[in-house]
């Protein structure tokens, strides 16, 4: 279920509100878990026990690890506790989406060799399990570590892995950042307030920015690059910038509104990537939960920056081939995050003293040259396609043999939309919108009401009149 659907909006949602707002408070736990259950079964019935058995496992590795950690445990058990749990874990999300990727690339060495080769298993990829495998993962590691306690009422530790705001596409909650507020949390009309005015800030992000931005980005895209010619890629590949951003900046907007409804407090997970100045800065600022992630998890653990600065190097080649990997099982993700990794790297090696020393817009361009040439390698559907696409970028293909006709999809509403879209990339909209929030001028503050419910309207009408509605984080 999205929740950019018409089902969800006019049915799903305001019915738990209600539930919410009207069961005792002791119920309410028990509540959320059904509903977040019932919210992933509804895409994904056959996929749902995976999420059970995941809270299952997690809630007894947890107790178990929480146990070994007693001094005559440990003695007894060492590491094996949340090495077993981790593993598993990290197995099953290989299993069903890496495995086909690891046949794939197998099969010719395997063949070279004139071994038995491997049937490529056909598994449809369980929505999500990117996300709730890392938040299990995480909440085993913080139990080891004494960083939290083991959580004992199971509905709680199956609430934290599959509580719905966050389920399927993030932000990466960690435990210890919502225990208190699964064990204890208010209800307001306050934050319900809040909760509303957010969601329907990622709500007009999804439908009204990145779908429109999107039947560009899949028209331009769909077309063989022969057809294609320099200012069509360029504009093709801004267009799914623009889609990528405010589709999943969206989606998390929607979660952290949603978690604010139901008294939860979500973390943050964009801060307007687009303006930064450095390649590190574009971490600071992209899918947020999912940098800290790996830097908390895997590159302190490998030793981060205090190894000297050839481990340094290497832990971070070691990240960002992971990130990529986390992403899809592609070599174009993989060679995605490998980019981003190798810039990280250039600028360590003393090219972010220099950006330093040049204006900010040509560091900001910078930055936008490369993040823009690593999302061909993500939105290309193979690296033969993401290769030719950049030959166009640059006018290193020849002429096409007969061009893609741009005007005729550049018509005033996307041009509209764009110059919004790009605004919106920027703090300017914000602050304005904080701005008038504070100011105690009731025809600013009424404004602020009209547009809210003018952009709910308009996006329940796009959505009952189209059913174009694609969200790119749900294959992750």
């Amino acid at each position: 279920m999205l929740f950019s659907s018409l089902i969800f909006l006019y049915g799903f949602l305001p019915l738990l509100l209600l539930l919410v707002f009207l069961v005792p408070s002791r119920f309410q736990n028990l509540l959320l878990l059904v509903a977040s259950l019932l919210f992933y079964a509804w895409g994904e019935l056959g996929h749902t026990i995976i999420l059970l058995v995941s809270c299952v496992f997690n809630y007894f590795m947890g107790l178990w690890i929480a146990r070994s950690s007693s001094r005559h445990s440990a003695e007894r058990f060492g590491k094996w506790p949340i090495r077993l749990g981790v593993s598993l874990n990290l197995l099953v999300l290989i299993f069903f989406k890496y495995l086909g990727f690891l046949t794939e690339n197998l099969n010719p060495l395997l063949s070279f060799w004139d071994l038995p080769t491997f049937a490529s298993p056909e598994l449809q990829l369980p929505i999500g399990i990117s996300f709730f495998t890392f938040q299990a993962i995480s909440y085993l590691v913080d139990v080891h570590q004494n960083r939290v306690d083991a959580q004992k009422n199971w509905i709680n530790l199956g609430l934290y892995i599959a509580l719905f705001p966050q389920l399927i596409a993030g932000p990466i909650v960690r435990y210890r950042e919502i225990a208190t507020q699964i064990k204890k949390r208010s209800l307001s009309y306050a934050g319900l307030s809040m909760g509303i005015e957010r969601f329907l800030f990622g709500l007009s992000k999804k439908v009204l920015l990145a779908n429109n931005f999107a039947l560009l980005a899949d028209e331009i895209f769909a077309v063989p690059p022969a057809y294609l010619d320099p200012l069509t890629a360029w504009v093709g590949l801004l267009c799914y910038a623009l889609q990528i951003y405010f589709d999943f900046s969206g989606y998390s907007d929607m979660a952290i509104g949603l978690g604010r409804m139901l008294g939860f407090t979500i973390p943050e997970n964009f801060n307007f990537p687009y303006i930064a100045t450095s390649i590190r800065e574009f971490w600071r600022r992209w899918h947020i939960s999912l940098s800290n992630w790996f830097r908390d998890y895997l590159y302190i653990p490998l030793g981060g920056n205090r190894k000297g600065s050839k481990r340094t190097y290497f832990n971070l080649f070691v990240v960002f081939f992971l990130t990529g990997l986390w992403h899809g099982a592609s070599w174009n993700f993989i060679i995605w995050g490998l980019l981003h990794g190798l810039f990280m790297i250039i600028e360590r090696l003393g090219v972010e003293q220099l950006l330093q020393k040049v204006p900010r817009f040509i560091r900001h361009l910078y930055v936008l040259l490369i993040v823009l040439l690593a999302w061909v390698f993500f939105r290309a559907t193979d690296l033969n396609q993401a290769i030719e696409y950049i030959k166009i970028l640059f006018a290193l293909n020849g002429n096409p043999e007969m061009a893609f006709d741009l005007q005729y999809y550049l018509n005033y509403e996307l041009l509209f939309w764009a110059l919004i879209g790009l605004m919106a990339c920027t703090p300017i909209l914000k602050n304005t919108w904080d701005h008038w929030s504070s100011s105690k001028n009731i025809i600013l503050q009424l404004t602020q009401v009209i547009l809210l419910i003018g952009c709910f309207l308009y996006c329940s009408m796009q959505l009952a009149v189209s059913d174009y509605n694609p969200f790119i984080y749900f294959q992750f």
